[in-house]
């Protein structure tokens, strides 16, 4: 599959059709997925009947959009009118939405062909794609590990081609460590800069829309054209947003950018290959003009356990309203309201799910709000002054996406404290609202894909897109593909 702006300049010379573009991602996917499964719904009639309309524009003469007819999976989080919606989990089976949400409205309003709802952790709660009440989503790159999560589906179908670009959510790492462990770029936006009208919730003070490609530049288009002031959403920004493509060249020595590394991501726990792939590419953005210090940010570490206090916190209230009253599943087997209440959520709900509505629930209780979910809060304020502070002395901070590479399936699903560590370099950008790149850095001894991560300011996605293109431009790591 050809990045989105050579796909856009076969369409319109029309040495391509987008008919012809979509059947042969449809064709990928059939061949694929019987092994990958990166996809729970496959909208084969829907997708056609939007190159169609492409078709129809370009054979009329009208200019079409770089998104038009361009194949883009979509997580199964995100309300798609007429097209179930499941969050991977057994309580939403059937749910069909009756509305579009506003980044599937934004994609569908650009022309883009939206060809299947991907795979995720249920609710998106995991790091591993294994905790989808449906299927393990497999690692293009070896089909033993798990791609990562919860973004795993988009990040594989990204990874082995069945689609151009995807949409994924990120809580708490959720669009970066997947992009990371599937060798692909994924960004998390700033806080509010992608509506989330229509994002079914997990945690909403923490919860962030974002695309994943093969390339920056391809990441940065599909960006262009979801981000957004949205007034029904409530935490949107209203500001201009940028064309993020516009200043991406491979070389940004005259701008004399300063770049911090996090001292406490380089520390214990680390892989010793993704230290070594990770120091690299700092190497490589100096050898570009970059300039480089260690910057300390102390409280980083606190990240995982406040982040386990807050986003269950949430999730308890969000997921409350599953009780099998309103809609998706109903225990048919009760006896009274309390009964069918109880069944519902048992049996709905995977085991990851009911142990974070637990956590949850405690957290917020009487007895322990203050202990618990009042200090975690606290220590969300911290994390985000250290981020302040380090942006005082640099412009960007960069540490590896994740402590390891891509791990085999079965290996930490039994162990969920091995599991949250995986989200120990992504979660403090989630709590301090900024944004965060992964891009591909290099591979291990097996053959499995690294990310170094890339933590902006406020509303510096522009300069991420600008940084990550320079890097990627200037190493080869885009040559390597999966073999399917």
């Amino acid at each position: 599959m050809a990045s989105i702006r050579e796909l856009h300049e076969q369409l319109i010379k029309k040495e391509f059709s987008a008919v012809e573009i979509t059947q042969k991602a449809l064709e990928r996917i059939q061949a694929l997925e019987p092994k990958l499964h990166s996809f729970l719904h496959v909208t084969t009639e829907k997708a056609l009947e939007q190159a169609l309309a492409v078709d129809a524009k370009i054979a009329a003469g009208e200019e079409i959009g770089l998104l038009a007819g361009i194949p883009i999976g979509i997580k199964d989080n995100l309300c798609t009118q007429g097209v179930p919606t499941t969050c991977a989990s057994r309580i939403l089976e059937n749910f069909v939405p009756p509305y579009e949400s506003t980044v599937t409205q934004k994609l569908i309003d650009a022309g883009a062909v939206l060809i299947g709802k991907t795979n995720l952790d249920e609710f998106g709660m995991g790091s591993s794609t294994e905790n989808s009440a449906y299927q393990l989503t497999n690692n293009p790159w070896d089909l033993s590990r798990v791609p990562g999560g919860s973004s795993g589906g988009s990040a594989a179908a990204v990874a082995a081609d069945e689609c151009v670009a995807a949409l994924g959510t990120d809580t708490g790492g959720s669009i970066r460590q997947p992009a990371s462990f599937c060798g692909v770029v994924g960004i998390k936006p700033t806080y509010g800069l992608v509506s989330r009208y229509g994002v079914i919730a997990y945690a909403s003070s923490l919860d962030q829309v974002g695309p994943l490609g093969r390339t920056v530049e391809d990441t940065a288009i599909v960006l262009n054209a979801i981000a957004g002031y949205d007034p029904k959403d409530s935490t949107s920004l209203k500001v201009e947003i940028p064309n993020y493509t516009a200043n991406l060249t491979p070389d940004f020595q005259a701008r004399k950018l300063r770049i911090g590394v996090i001292k406490e991501t380089m520390a214990d726990g680390l892989d010793a290959v993704v230290e070594k792939a990770v120091s690299q590419a700092i190497e490589q953005l100096k050898s570009l003009g970059a300039e480089i210090s260690m910057i300390s940010c102390p409280n980083f570490r606190y990240g995982v356990p406040s982040y386990y206090i807050i986003a269950p916190s949430e999730a308890s209230a969000n997921l409350a309203r599953y009780d099998g009253v309103k809609y998706g599943f109903r225990a048919e087997d009760a006896d009274n309201l309390l009964s069918m209440y109880t069944r519902t959520r048992s049996t709905g709900f995977g085991q990851e799910v009911k142990r974070r509505i637990m956590i949850g629930t405690y957290a917020l209780s009487a007895g322990y709000y203050d202990a618990y979910y009042l200090k975690a809060q606290k220590v969300r304020t911290l994390i985000k002054q250290d981020f302040e502070n380090a942006f005082e002395q640099v412009d960007v901070l960069v540490c590896p996406t994740a402590p390891t590479t891509a791990f085999k399936a079965g290996e930490k699903i039994s162990d969920p404290l091995s599991m949250y560590l995986n989200d120990l370099m992504t979660i403090p950008v989630n709590l301090a609202g900024l944004p965060g790149l992964s891009v591909p850095c290099g591979f291990d001894d097996q053959g499995l894909p690294i990310g170094l991560q890339l933590i902006g300011r406020v509303l510096g996605e522009e300069q991420l897109f600008q940084v990550a293109y320079a890097y990627e431009r200037s190493t080869n790591w885009l040559v390597n593909q999966p073999q399917l």
